[in-house]
């Protein structure tokens, strides 16, 4: 029988109209954050003539996003929790805005790249700051709400990084897009500071003075439950990712022999499914946890799906188009519910940490398996395989990581009873 936290931040809850106010604030950030997220996907054929790029580079640039995004999920999780979601999350987003203006600057892979990072790095706190606010601020019905619909969001800027971008591509160019982008973010940044509430003093008295063996991170890698969904996140839900919001596209135009604006309308048709699923989960998921459906159970049952899926789609081959991948990641969808559940089997005052430390193994995964992926296809391309072969045998080794995470997954024995 699943526990759920003590409920001591009960005086913090807000009220309706405050609580819709406070979600939109963090959705618009979470709205632009996804949208550089994918948004190398669409740019991929036009960067790769500029700037000569292998698939291995390609990999890379887009993985570099993940790769700052890691790189300050741990610092961030302890920040979260002293300081609050409203001050780190202007923080954040600063970097965010000098990573797009050096990249509309760049004149060089090395530049593209590390402005990616640096932009990676700025929006890393956009959703685990909403979460880490949402756990003290909501009830737990609510939560796992708005746990989907920022996902569901997120989705929505994923759709605009698509046939929008492709549009706008011939009228402003691809540089001064990022301009545009660094101007939204700071009118998202001007309503975080409106309307996000102050994290109250006894909230990070709670965050400094932990229970004796509940500093740093300590609790979080202990846990069963933790561990259990560790290598889901890292190889399913971040390999899903990875194909989301790169692969995807490059398999449309070199596999499947669609033309850029085909890949770019069959990249919003896969981020349209994935919108209208998050959308759905945020219905359902209320009335599925009072009957029993809790996250563990739901992903036990929808990640062999969603692997059959894949590997249908890799069998195929040039078949495969962008239903093939909307389907694909549309049942791997599930697995976004062991993030809500990972943070409500912690106590409040743990809850930044243990969101963070989830977000850092998946955005690991993206990263490790948009880059992964690059060198495969070269790999194989190497070794004399042809395009289409190579993509497919690439993607087989991914499909191989992914299996070998589930059967881990159901060999250990832990729930979400709060830690």
């Amino acid at each position: 029988m699943t526990q759920q936290a003590p409920d001591l931040f009960q005086q913090d809850r807000l009220d309706v109209r405050a609580a819709i106010l406070v979600f939109l604030a963090f959705a618009a950030a979470y709205f632009f954050s996804a949208l550089l997220r994918a948004i190398t996907a669409t740019l991929a054929p036009v960067l790769t003539q500029e700037f000569s790029l292998q698939a291995r580079d390609l990999g890379l640039l887009a993985g570099g996003y993940f790769l700052g995004f890691a790189a300050v999920q741990l610092p961030l999780g302890t920040w979260l929790d002293r300081h609050g979601p409203k001050r780190v999350i202007l923080g954040f987003l600063s970097l965010a805005v000098l990573g797009c203006l050096a990249f509309s600057a760049a004149s060089s892979f090395a530049g593209l790249l590390a402005a990616r990072v640096l932009v990676g790095m700025g929006v890393g706190a956009c959703l685990m700051a909403a979460l880490t606010g949402y756990r003290r601020w909501f009830d737990a019905a609510t939560l796992l709400r708005a746990n989907s619909w920022m996902l569901m969001t997120g989705s929505l800027g994923m759709l605009a990084s698509t046939l929008p971008v492709q549009w706008l591509m011939p009228l402003t160019g691809w540089r001064a897009l990022f301009w545009v982008l660094a101007a939204l973010i700071l009118l998202s940044m001007a309503a975080i500071a409106r309307l996000v509430p102050r994290w109250r003093q006894t909230d990070v008295s709670a965050s400094v003075a932990p229970l004796p063996g509940d500093a740093g991170y300590a609790p979080i890698w202990r846990s069963r439950y933790f561990r259990k969904l560790a290598p889901l996140g890292f190889f399913n839900y971040g390999g899903m990712v990875a194909v989301q919001t790169l692969w995807a596209g490059p398999w449309m135009v070199r596999v499947t022999g669609d033309t850029p604006l085909q890949s770019a309308t069959g990249l919003f048709c896969i981020n349209a499914s994935m919108l209208a699923t998050f959308w759905g989960w945020g219905l359902v998921n209320p009335w599925l946890a009072r009957h029993g459906w809790h996250a563990t159970r739901l992903i036990s049952w929808g990640v062999p799906l969603s692997l059959s899926v894949l590997a249908f789609n890799i069998l195929a081959g040039s078949a495969t188009g962008w239903p093939g991948w909307a389907l694909f990641c549309m049942t791997s969808s599930v697995m976004a519910l062991a993030q809500p559940a990972i943070g409500m089997s912690f106590k409040a005052a743990l809850a930044g940490r243990a969101l963070s430390a989830y977000n850092l193994v998946v955005f690991a995964g993206v990263f490790v398996a948009q880059w992964g992926l690059g060198l495969l296809i070269d790999g194989f391309a190497a070794m004399g395989l042809a395009q289409v072969a190579s993509f497919q045998a690439a993607m087989a080794v991914y499909l191989c990581c992914a299996i070998a995470a589930y059967g881990y997954f159901v060999s250990v024995n832990a729930d979400n009873s709060v830690q």
